[in-house]
Formats: structure tokens, C-alpha cells, sequence
């Protein structure tokens, strides 16, 4: 991508791959002298020598570069780049933004590279860390459902709208014949003449055409000829409609859908496009669009045909043109001010859940694609993209942004971490019924239980069995609201760390085993190990081994191959 200068008037040339052209005009600054140095240091930061490898940087860093002429300039500097000092640098730089000062040492660097005339102390100074920390970036905040609603509502409003008009201007056109031979001033004769000669402005344009040829102009021929003329041609208003719908249909990123030719969009069937985008931060990508993306698009490409007809080589390739009547060209590409975002945005009188005017900001568009994804269970990828970590990808779109929500999720945390944990605890398996060797062989058992000896009694006579297990508090809890009784299905207990195995308890457990064996034959394998591995794996592998085979063989003559004795739903039962 190479950067060209020329000094009279000062300005930077930069020619990009994708065939876009910008001028970073820096004529007309305070300091002639200091501009030159400054266009030296912006052109040998051109890809591939530096980071300036779009349209958009190239800006950002021009208007970075302007400021700084002109804030030294106030300062009472009127030298060269070569002489200036330490101190001046940190003074702008201390004053301005981190921003600002990243770029601005980037073309400082780049001049000193091309010409090594900086002062050796600001050449050191410049290979230091930057006065101002780089500002933490927080996640774009996605839509609420009714903010995505009205918005999505109102953009289809304005572009079936203009679609009808349209429609309607092309019927005229054909219906329409040259004016000088008819002699009026009708739509259908404007339609015309527009679709022969591109759009036509009303002085220097039409009024000049029918002159002489057109006895009288009404007043009404002016307007008529605008609505006509906006009709047959996209504006810029309806080309952005288009363009922040289909970042809404499609979730691809800004710069993405900016940026995008004729040649991205590729058909892979009669319903079906392949586009490919260019994505800033990673490289080449492509995706196939959903349907109504699909039909959008379609529907745009029809629009702009007429517009595409007459615009030069650059806009030609460009998939979103519009037509402006103050503009040098007639047909122009996407503006790169917030003028018509901000037209937009008042032409459709749109608030948010707070009464505020809504912004359009096409980073939170897409964040609310990727957000109302997951909500439908979306699991397309690892992660939304695919340069970013899956702990960036939690940061950006899974961070709570209220208390109430962050209050939530560690809640959520904590649960589950805790169930982690018990999960983990030994089960607690007794090879014998007496007390006594309860306390003797498992201390730690009994003071995680928080038993007493009136407790271990109970437990011991049998007073606190449940099916499969004793439990050494059932209001506990753990499963349910603290003070009722365990809602927790007969094959809970086998995780449970209130649970106590005991030697009469194992006739149940092995009809449990049984029960896990039929489940095992009648369901497939990932549905069994999700719903019932961890409790099986338990069962068979931590504590039926810890049973003697008397106590177990005793056990298997109570066992039948069949539910009767389990107390299942009826969803629950095996054939």
C-alpha cells in the first residue's frame, strides 16, 4: 500500500489494496515547516512499514497529526520536528489522549526513521512507554428485546417504503418520453430522463434541458423532480437504512459490511450467497448469509441498479452506493461522518426503555445478534470470534452490567462450586451398625456431619432412612428450601454429603444398580451418562464395594428385575 506526498499543497496520498484512495490534506496549518517533517513520519507509516492499512486509520492518524501542529503551534512553537524537545512532547502529550499520543509517537518514529533528525534524547524518550495507560475497553451493551423491536420495525418501515416508491418511479419511467418532445413537465417525462442521464439536478440540470423546449415551469416541478429523483436513486438516508439491517440480520462486523464489493457477494444456489468480508483485526472472512439477509440484499442490489449504472470505476465495485444533489459526484459511496446516522436517527424519533433518544451504533447491533444466538441455544463455535479467547469472549459478552446481575451470576458461581465440592467428599459407608466404631473409624465423617450421639443413634436404628440411605439432617436443604423435607429423586443420595450407607440399605442400592443397568439398555449412551452416569459411576465403582459379599449376596435374593420396588414416576419407569 504505498503513501505519496506532495507539498504544494501539502497532503499525503495513500493508495490501498482494496483500490481506495485518501488525501490527508495538512495544507493551511499554523506551522508549514513542521507539517512537511510530520507527512514524512504519516507516509512511512504506511502498511507494510507501519499500522496504516485502511482508509479509516489513515484518517484517525491525519487528524491526530493536524492536532498537534496546531496545539504546538498555540504553544509559541514555530521550529521543525528536529527541534523539538522533551519537555514540549510531554506537555502535549500530557494535555491530549492516549489515543493522540500513540499516534503522534508512531509518526515521530516514522520521520526519525526516514530522516534520523530528532534530537537523540527525544529518540530515546520516543522509545519509552507512553505517558497515558491505554483506557479499558468495556463490551458494547446489547439492545433490549423492545429497543431491537421498534428499531428493526421502523428501518423495515423506511425501506419497504422507498421500495414501493420505486417501484413506482420505474412504471413511471417506462410510461415517460423525452420532455422536449412532449413538451411538459410530468413525473413520468423526469422518470425519463433520469433513467437516460443518471440523476439530474433542477438548476444547471433539468431546468437547463427543457429550456426552450418547455413553455412553463409550475412551482410544483422542483419537488416533483426531487421525489422522483429520490425514488429512482437510493439517498444516503435509505442506503444506511439498508446497510444497519442487514447488520442486523446477518451480525457481521461494521468495518465488515462497510467495506463489502459487488465481488463478495457470491451466489451458492437460487436462495443462497456466500459473502466474503474483510474483518479489521483478523484477515479474509466468509459466512453464508441467512434467508432473509439473502432477500434483503436481493432486494437492495435491484435498488441501486439504476444508481450503479452511473458511477465511476470506484463506486461501480462498491456494494452500497447513494445518490446526494450536493455532492461533486452523483453517485457517491458510504459517508464516513455520523451526519446521516444522526438524520436517521431523528427522522425515525426512536427512545429507549429510558426515554433518551436511541443511538445506532452498529458495534452494539452486532453484539445484540451474537447475544439473542445464544439465547436460542446457539452453539455454532467456541467462541463469537474466532480471535478471541474464550475468557475475552466472557469479559465482552457474558460480563453482568448491573449489580443485581452480578449478584446473580456469583450466586450462581458460588452454587456451583460448592456442588463441585461436595460431589467430591468420600461417601460415608458403614461395615457395621454400632456407634461406637462410627466415632472410632470415622471422625471426620462425624464432625462434617455435625453429629451428636443422640443423631448417630438414629441414625443407627434406622429412625432417619430414606430409600437408599440414612440422613443425618433431611431439612437440611441441600436439595430443596431449608426446613422441608428432601425433594431429591432415590439416586440423589448416592452424591449427597448428608448421606449415610449402612449394611441394611444395600438390598436398595442393588436394586438401583439394576435399575441404572436397564436405563443403560433402553436409552442411548449420552442421554444415560448425562442423566445418570455420575450417580452410577459412584454406585458401582465407591460404594457397593464397600459392602462384604455376605452383606450383598443376602441383598440380591430381594432384588426382581423390575421397578416394583423402586418408588419411580411414571416417566421414570424401564421396560
Amino acid at each position: 500500500m504505498p503513501a505519496t506526498i506532495t507539498e504544494n499543497p501539502l497532503s499525503v496520498h495513500f493508495i490501498f489494496n482494496d483500490g481506495s484512495r485518501y488525501i490527508a490534506a495538512l495544507d493551511g496549518l499554523p506551522n508549514p515547516e513542521l507539517a512537511r517533517d510530520l507527512a514524512l513520519g504519516l507516509a512511512s507509516n504506511a502498511h507494510p512499514h507501519g499500522g496504516i492499512g485502511t482508509k479509516r486509520t489513515a484518517m484517525v492518524y491525519a487528524v491526530s497529526l493536524r492536532q498537534m501542529v496546531i496545539k504546538l503551534a498555540e504553544a509559541d512553537f514555530t521550529g521543525s520536528a528536529s527541534v523539538l524537545t522533551r519537555p514540549m512532547l510531554m506537555r502535549l502529550w500530557l494535555a491530549g489522549s492516549h489515543a493522540n499520543e500513540r499516534n503522534t509517537r508512531m509518526v515521530l518514529k516514522g520521520f526519525d526513521a526516514v530522516t534520523g533528525a530528532l534530537r537523540p534524547e527525544v529518540r530515546e524518550y520516543l522509545a519509552g512507554n507512553n505517558l497515558h495507560v491505554k483506557p479499558r475497553t468495556r463490551p458494547y451493551r446489547a439492545y433490549t428485546d423492545g429497543e431491537w423491536e421498534r428499531l428493526e420495525t421502523s428501518l423495515r418501515t423506511l425501506v419497504d417504503d422507498s421500495w414501493v416508491q420505486h417501484k413506482r418511479a420505474l412504471e413511471l419511467a417506462t410510461e415517460g418520453t423525452d420532455p422536449r418532445i412532449s413538451k411538459r413537465n410530468s413525473e413520468a417525462d423526469m422518470a425519463w430522463l433520469m433513467m437516460r442521464d443518471g440523476p439530474t439536478p433542477w438548476r444547471d440540470g433539468y431546468q437547463e434541458y427543457v429550456r426552450g423546449h418547455v413553455e412553463f415551469i409550475s412551482r410544483r416541478a422542483e419537488p416533483q423532480l426531487r421525489q422522483v429523483r429520490e425514488a429512482l436513486f437510493p439517498t444516503p438516508l435509505v442506503q444506511y437504512a439498508y446497510l444497519v439491517l442487514f447488520g442486523m440480520y446477518s451480525g457481521i462486523v461494521p468495518d465488515g459490511i462497510s467495506d463489502l464489493c459487488g465481488e463478495d457477494v457470491e451466489w451458492a444456489g437460487d436462495s443462497t450467497i456466500l459473502l466474503s468480508y474483510v474483518k479489521g483485526r483478523t484477515s479474509q472472512e466468509s459466512m453464508n448469509i441467512p434467508g432473509r439477509t439473502v432477500r434483503l440484499l436481493e432486494r437492495w442490489l435491484k435498488f441501486s441498479e439504476p444508481a450503479r449504472r452511473f458511477a465511476d470505476e470506484e463506486c461501480h465495485r462498491m456494494l452500497w452506493i447513494s445518490h446526494s444533489p450536493h455532492a461533486r459526484r452523483p453517485i457517491t459511496p458510504p459517508s464516513e461522518n455520523g451526519k446521516v446516522q444522526r438524520r436517521l436517527k431523528q427522522s425515525l424519533g426512536l427512545v429507549d426503555d429510558e426515554g433518551r433518544a436511541l443511538l445506532i451504533h452498529r458495534g452494539r447491533l452486532r453484539a445484540t445478534y451474537q447475544e439473542r444466538l445464544s439465547r436460542r441455544g446457539w452453539t455454532g463455535r467456541a467462541t463469537i470470534d474466532p480471535n478471541h479467547t474464550p475468557r475475552v469472549e466472557g469479559d465482552h459478552y457474558v460480563t453482568p452490567t448491573t449489580p443485581a446481575q452480578l449478584a446473580a451470576v456469583e450466586s450462581i458461581i458460588e452454587d456451583g462450586q460448592t456442588a463441585v465440592l461436595r460431589k467430591s467428599l468420600p461417601p460415608v459407608v458403614l461395615s457395621t451398625e454400632r456407634a461406637a466404631e462410627l466415632a472410632e473409624e470415622f471422625p471426620d465423617a462425624v464432625n462434617r456431619l455435625g453429629l451428636d450421639s443422640a443423631a448417630l443413634a438414629e441414625l443407627v436404628g434406622g429412625e432417619r432412612d430414606v430409600f437408599t440411605a440414612a440422613c443425618s439432617d433431611q431439612l437440611a436443604g441441600v436439595h430443596g428450601p431449608a426446613g422441608l423435607p428432601c425433594p431429591a429423586r432415590p439416586w440423589v443420595c448416592l452424591l449427597c454429603p448428608l448421606a449415610v450407607f449402612l449394611p441394611r440399605h444395600a438390598p436398595n442400592l442393588l436394586r438401583l444398580d439394576a435399575f441404572f443397568n436397564r436405563q443403560f439398555r433402553q436409552m442411548p449412551t449420552e442421554n444415560f451418562l448425562r442423566v445418570f452416569g455420575p450417580y452410577a459411576d459412584r454406585l458401582s465403582n465407591e460404594i457397593l464395594p464397600k459392602f462384604s459379599e455376605e452383606t450383598k449376596s443376602k441383598g440380591r435374593l430381594e432384588v426382581a428385575g423390575d421397578d416394583s420396588d423402586l418408588p419411580l414416576r411414571p416417566e421414570e419407569g424401564t421396560i
